[in-house]
This record gives structure tokens, C-alpha cells and sequence, in this order.
């Protein structure tokens, strides 16, 4: 009884993969328009100094920043789809490819490693806006403990 209803509550994971499927296309979309209105103001106004270089650069670290996260969503889509409607047959098994996720092992790592290079961007972003401050020391070392730590727990996960 109990397994008939957790069988057909695959509605709730098609949900799941629906809104994250749109917000990868969301944020794609927002990214395309903002690369766009990026290159029209330099095209304008074309940076002359350093700190104009500087803020050129910040910007096209937070466009990097939301394209993770796009890609972010865009992996979960496909491997929510894979797990639980269309499982993967065994002749896409023996594809390489980097979408090809066939349990939550290999969800749970990719994401976490996507998040490992967001927060490299996110210390990227400060490390050029602010510059070298202890405030940039301490997220710095607050986002190396962190990567640290996703190690060790790739390293021990099971498959």
C-alpha cells in the first residue's frame, strides 16, 4: 500500500525537475542579457584605468558565479529526471558524460564540487573588489576549511 503511493508520487519529483529545469533556463537567459548589456557599456565606455578594469572584472565574476549556478540547477534537472522517471539503461551507462549521473552518490559530489568552485569565484569577487583586507583572510580561510572538509567527504563516501 505504502509503496503504491511513494510509486506514483512521482508527480512530486516531475515538480522537482520542472522548476529546476526553469530555473536553469532562467538564470541562462539572464546571463545571455547581461553578458550582452556588460559588453554594450564597454563598448561605450571602454575602460581606461585600473579600477574600471577592476570593476569590469568583478562583474564578469558574478556572470561566471550565476552560470554555476544555472549549470547547478540545469545537474540536478537531469539527474532528478534520471533517478526516479527515466532510469538510465545500461547502454547510456557506458557514456562519459558529465550530466551522466546514476545515483545520489554521484549527485551529492558533483553539486558539492560545484559548490567548492562557486565559493572559489566568491573569493575571487572580493579578493578584486575589496583587495587585501583581513576581511578577505578570514573568507579565505573560512572558504579553504570548507574545501577542505568537501574533500574528506569525497574521499569517504561509499558508493
Amino acid at each position: 500500500m505504502i509503496e503504491r503511493v511513494f510509486r506514483s508520487s512521482r508527480f512530486m519529483v516531475w515538480v522537482a525537475v520542472v522548476i529546476c529545469a526553469v530555473s536553469s533556463l532562467l538564470l541562462y537567459g539572464a546571463s545571455v542579457n547581461i553578458i550582452w548589456n556588460t559588453a554594450l557599456d564597454v563598448v561605450r565606455d571602454i575602460p581606461v584605468s585600473a579600477d574600471n578594469g577592476k570593476s569590469l572584472a568583478v562583474r564578469l565574476l558574478k556572470l561566471l558565479d550565476l552560470l554555476l549556478i544555472a549549470i547547478t540547477f540545469q545537474i540536478m534537472a537531469v539527474s532528478l529526471y534520471r533517478l526516479f522517471i527515466r532510469p538510465v539503461s545500461d547502454d547510456d551507462r557506458e557514456s562519459q558524460n558529465p550530466l551522466d549521473i546514476k545515483s545520489f552518490h554521484d549527485l551529492k559530489i558533483t553539486v558539492s564540487q560545484v559548490a567548492v568552485v562557486i565559493l572559489v569565484v566568491l573569493f575571487l569577487e572580493q579578493a578584486v573588489e575589496i583587495g587585501a583586507t583581513i576581511a578577505t583572510l578570514y573568507l579565505g580561510a573560512a572558504i579553504g576549511i570548507i574545501i577542505l572538509a568537501s574533500v574528506f567527504a569525497w574521499k569517504n563516501m561509499k558508493d
